[in-house]
């Protein structure tokens, strides 16, 4: 049924309270229809005209006009580079040469006044067609100086068939059938009320993100209000701040991505560039930065590094991490983003090459370096105060800014006392007057003063409970399989002791002793017996749980370098053809067996590695590792860590962050721990916010996860009490195939359409808690999780609008078969739809017959659904009255299909009579003697209802004959591309038009869908 709240407050009610909520906010409103202008031109012309003279006003006309024209012509690539040189254009302005008398010139053309904001033009529109491969009307876009920077798509909020994921789609067919107006495009926005995200042309749905505050002020709700998000993003001064400095591209090799800052990294760096020029002034130390692993902290640093150039007249920056692995990786993602930074960084590689980058340097600059390159030297580096030290993961014991006294014996068994220098005070003194801020994506401990003494007291704290909640990151759980390997209590109590040693950290006494215990650890942990029993672990695990999991990526975390070995060996011991599948990650040593280098390689070796990880398609599924990739090395369908060695505090935090990217339908990580890291994981929680503490204390999937999948699965069985289903479990194939199409049939009755929404949100939760708890779940539940799962899908294909696909019954088997396979093994989705060579036809009365004939009614209805909106979707390619005309009739009997006013039977024979027109209409043009493309050129000409009483048959069929030859005739390959060929061809078709006296007067509408018509021919011509 469709409610009364949806008569009366509907998609075209929540656009108008968008443009209210604007109007508000001080933007002017224009209606599209209203506007006069080039619907082929995806600029508000005469804004951007008005606009740039104003911006420019010292600039002569030439030069706004030659500017003009680069942005109109940027050069044919891919939406995406197009794009990029767009944004440039945006932040930075448009370069150009130009003529001032016989003299040539060159200058700057800028297309946002980023310093006055009254000096730009803001408006917000709505219903604006614009046209390109077909006609399409985005329901609001802002023009900023005429530019269309911000499109939005919104979504009913009172129709519980769509939501925000079909605002997501729609987008996505826009950048295909109008790429042009994302050319020019900042920012996509998705609504549907309920949830209103923003993100850019690259972003998946997962990388829309929400904006939950206007000030600054972290909100508490799980979906921000709309209000807060369009006010917290689009007050003017805000939106030109986020375009000017919080959107860059980061050129990832295998893709360009484009980066719109998260409302958490906005407010962030704003408070970090404040707190930044006041510790220049004052002590130096510039706070602490602490966002949760995986929330983007080193964008955030990009972001950072990049606003401080405008607000401190370009300082120079001193990046230093702790390893050399961080140091490449953060550089990697600075030298990523070097066209937003407008300079490349450097990584000084040696001490005495850091000397060079820093001493004589006045300014500009951002430079790499790790902290062991700083000595106690006896001058400084440099004294000057414009030097900013961003420090990565700044809370390491080495950061000690004291003395100390070390004491021991020489050659001759003297005691000698020496002076210990930390090398936060080595930095110090290297860099006396520079200003230090610290980034970490972990807590500072609360033992850990010398932190706080360099940087000072945190700046803004974004922590896992937020994040998760934001979408920014996934929880992660573990699964203990400590008992499974059976290790001693000894060995336990040895791993306890291990722990103790690696909280302490760093002083001297501390590592010898733990070197001690190394050897011990080694040879319990390495014992052959043992390594055996975690490898066969390990791969029955992976095999029957994780392995057909998204794209089947997994970590091992060995214990030393020399166990890896032994685990990578044992593993290719029982899986021989894993040689591609299976990579060690570790560094080198001169004293490594030959054949161990062979394994490792080179640093070449293991970056093509860390790409093939990367790479969601690569056969490299399973990464040994033992400290590389543990730290900074992001991986997004990374979803599962077997956890064999001992790790504490913060770096137990930063290992089992791998696995909290964000990534598709990723429920979470999953963390199997070996060694017991159950409590150095409530030790390493201390440091947490309390929100962290009560929503990751307990994250044991055991605890936490399985309760979830039964309390699910409950739900999913009672949505289902009246339908039996008993044979999916014990029936044969064919059994099991109608079961499941008779459970599809059975939920997507019209009048159980709530009931139908609540099985997919719950099987889905139901999907996503098995995927991380199948190995707890005994056989008789995965098998009825599996038959839940196979109806969601089913249901998901039969809503989704487009191409439908008939399915035999020996292809259903085949995939029920599939199916049944992967539940008892794994959760994967499998797709029904998929790789089914037989389409339906519309023009088959056989099919038709059959259909009618179905004894599940409710399929039957989808699948005709499906079938006439794909007919009437070839039609919107190729003849525009007849697509309006059939659009019209599905949707009127829809309708009433939906308002109860037809039954099942009555709405198939609707549909049924519908499809046999479609299918007799296909014929009406062989009566007039009309070709397809002429016949769709009549239908535009005798659109209007009276225009037959004003012209003789003969006549509107010999006008249609030679405007589709006129058309024919003079339709060039630059058709798509050149305004010139589109003026000619309006030219040309008006001529005719006016031989023949058409129209009548009073009805100049009709020559508005003869051009449309046409339009479309032209666009489709070669299609």
């Amino acid at each position: 049924m469709v409610s009364k709240v949806s008569i009366l407050f509907n998609e075209t009610s929540y656009e108008n309270s968008i443009i209210e909520l604007f109007k508000n906010m001080e933007y002017e409103y224009v209606y599209g229809p209203n506007i006069e202008r080039d619907f082929r031109c995806p600029f508000y012309e005469s804004e951007l005209d008005i606009a740039l003279s104003r911006i420019n006003v010292s600039k002569p006309l030439s030069a706004i006009q030659a500017a003009i024209y680069k942005l109109k012509n940027i050069e044919n690539a891919s939406l995406v580079q197009k794009n990029t040189v767009f944004m440039d254009y945006l932040q930075n302005g448009i370069s150009i040469n130009y003529y001032d008398g016989d003299e040539e010139k060159s200058d700057i053309i800028y297309l946002i006044d980023y310093l006055n904001i009254k000096n730009n033009s803001f408006i917000i529109a709505n219903q604006w067609t614009f046209i390109e491969n077909s006609e399409k009307r985005p329901d609001v876009i802002l023009f900023l100086n005429g530019l269309p920077v911000v499109l939005m798509e919104l979504k009913s909020p009172s129709r519980e068939e769509t939501e925000v994921a079909d605002a997501y789609r729609q987008l996505r067919n826009y950048m295909q059938e109008i790429p042009s107006m994302f050319v020019y495009n900042a920012i996509c926005v998705i609504s549907d009320q309920l949830t209103s995200r923003a993100g850019t042309i690259t972003s998946g749905l997962d990388r829309f993100m929400e904006w939950k505050t206007v000030d600054g002020s972290k909100e508490n709700t799980q979906h921000a209000q709309f209000d807060t998000f369009f006010e917290g993003m689009f007050q003017k001064e805000r939106l030109l701040d986020i375009i000017k400095n919080f959107i860059c591209f980061s050129n990832e090799g295998s893709g360009c991505y484009k980066i719109l800052a998260g409302y958490h990294q906005y407010f962030a760096v704003k408070k970090a560039i404040e707190s930044t020029k006041k510790a220049i002034v004052t002590d130096g130390r510039g706070g602490v930065f602490w966002h949760t692993q995986g929330s983007g902290k080193s964008l955030s640093m990009v972001f950072y590094a990049h606003l401080l150039q405008k607000e401190l007249d370009s300082p120079t920056i001193v990046v230093i991490t702790d390893r050399n692995d961080l140091d490449d990786q953060l550089y990697g993602q600075f030298s990523k983003c070097k066209d937003f930074l407008r300079q490349t960084s450097i990584q000084a590689n040696t001490r005495d090459h850091l000397r060079e980058l820093l001493e004589g340097r006045k300014a500009h600059g951002i430079i790499f370096t790790t902290m062991q390159k700083f000595e106690d030297y006896d001058n400084a580096l440099s004294k000057r105060r414009n030097i900013i030290v961003m420090a990565d993961e700044a809370h390491r014991g080495q950061y000690g800014l004291t003395e100390k006294i070390k004491i021991f014996k020489n050659e001759k068994g003297e005691e000698i006392a020496t002076k210990v220098i930390g090398t936060a005070r080595m930095i110090r003194n290297s860099l006396p007057n520079a200003t230090y801020i610290g980034f970490t994506g972990t807590p500072i401990s609360s033992k850990d003063r010398s932190t706080r003494e360099v940087f000072g007291d945190y700046i803004d704290i974004y922590d896992m409970t937020q994040a998760v909640e934001d979408g920014a990151t996934k929880p992660v759980y573990y699964e203990s399989r400590v008992v499974k390997l059976n290790l001693d209590q000894q060995t336990l109590k040895l791993i306890d002791d291990e722990y103790e040693i690696m909280s302490n950290d760093a002083d001297d006494e501390v590592v010898e002793r733990s070197k001690k215990e190394l050897s011990r650890m080694d040879a319990i942990l390495g014992a052959d017996d043992t390594v055996n029993s975690l490898v066969d672990d390990i791969l029955y695990h992976y095999e029957n749980n994780r392995e057909n999991l998204l794209t089947g990526k997994a970590m091992i975390v060995a214990y030393s370098r020399s166990i890896a070995m032994k685990i990578y060996k044992r593993i290719l011991q029982l899986r021989p053809n894993w040689t591609e599948k299976l990579g060690v990650v570790m560094t080198s040593g001169n004293n490594d067996p030959e054949e161990w280098r062979k394994i490792i390689g080179n640093k070449n070796h293991k970056n093509e590695l860390a790409n093939k990880f990367k790479d969601n398609n690569s056969e490299l599924k399973i990464a040994i590792v033992v400290d590389m990739w543990l730290t900074g090395f992001d991986v997004p369908s990374l979803a599962t860590m077997y956890v064999y060695k001992p790790m504490s505090g913060h770096n137990l935090m930063q290992a089992i962050a791998r696995v909290n990217r964000v990534y598709k339908d990723k429920e979470g990580g999953l963390v199997v721990d070996y060694v017991g890291i159950a409590g150095a994981l409530k030790r390493a929680m201390n440091d947490y916010t309390l929100r962290d503490k009560n929503n990751y204390g307990e994250t044991d999937v055991s605890k936490v996860v399985y309760p979830k999948f039964l309390e699910k699965l409950s739900i999913c069985q009672d949505l289902f009490y009246e339908y039996d289903y008993s044979t999916f479990e014990n029936g044969t194939d064919l059994e099991r195939a109608k079961t499941i199409s008779g459970a599809v049939n059975f939920i997507i009755d019209v009048s159980k359409e709530r009931q139908k929404k609540d099985f997919l949100k719950e099987a889905l939760m139901l999907h996503q808690a098995l995927s991380l708890c199948s190995s707890l779940v005994e056989e008789e539940l995965r098998l009825k999780a599996a038959f839940f799962e196979s109806v969601r899908v089913l249901v998901l294909r039969l809503s989704n609008r487009g191409v439908g696909k008939k399915i035999s019954l020996s292809e259903m088997n085949e995939k029920i078969n599939e199916l049944l396979k992967q539940s008892i093994k794994s959760d994967g989705v499998i797709n029904l739809f998929s790789d089914v060579k037989e389409k339906f036809s519309i023009f088959d009365p056989k099919f038709l017959e059959e259909v009618s004939k179905m004894k599940e009614k409710n399929l039957a209805v989808e699948l005709l659904k499906k079938l006439i909106a794909e007919q009437v979707n070839v039609y919107k390619r190729t003849n525009v009255v007849k697509s309006e005309k059939f659009s019209e009739r599905i949707q009127r009997t829809l309708n009433s299909y939906l308002n109860g006013m037809l039954t099942n039977e009555e709405v198939i024979q609707e549909l049924l009579k519908l499809a046999k027109q479609i299918a007799a209409s296909q014929n009406e043009g062989n009566k007039l003697g009309l070709t397809n493309d002429e016949l769709a050129f009549y239908d535009a000409l005798t659109k209007p209802r009276a225009i037959k009483d004003f012209y003789e048959n003969d006549e509107l069929i010999k006008l249609t004959k030679e405007l589709t030859y006129t058309l024919q005739k003079n339709k060039t390959v630059d058709w798509q591309r050149k305004e010139s060929a589109r003026a000619k061809m309006r030219m040309l078709i008006k001529k005719l038009l006016k031989k023949y006296k058409y129209p009548p007067e009073g009805m100049l509408d009709a020559v508005q869908t003869v051009m449309i018509q046409c339009e479309l021919w032209a666009d489709n011509a070669d299609n």
